[in-house]
């Protein structure tokens, strides 16, 4: 199954993401490598929010990682939530559908 995690950035979050995004990335890259994390990254034009593709058989790896999010933790972050999202096309689709 996929799960996205979407967040709602909060309006100061271009000038504070500095200060955390160390910790933020270290977070992400260590989901990528057990596997949980195929993709993520901020919205742009305008930068007001930011999508994280997690695979699994729940949504646990994306709520842990929001549990350990510096972001959400200092107020960067002013909403999130996580939706399962049915994969039918593609390469890496968890429900392949072909015509």
């Amino acid at each position: 199954m996929h799960y996205l995690l979407m967040y709602e950035t909060a309006p100061e979050y271009l000038e504070r993401r500095g200060e955390f995004r160390a910790e933020h990335l270290a977070l992400g890259w260590a989901a990528q490598e057990r596997g949980e994390l195929v993709l993520g990254g901020a919205l742009s034009d305008p930068v007001d929010g930011a999508v994280l593709l997690f695979k699994g058989d729940s949504p646990a790896a994306a709520e842990a990682f929001v549990a350990a999010d510096p972001y959400i933790a200092n107020g960067l972050i002013r909403s999130w939530k996580i939706r399962t999202w049915t994969t039918v096309l593609g390469e890496d689709a968890a429900n392949p559908i072909r015509p």
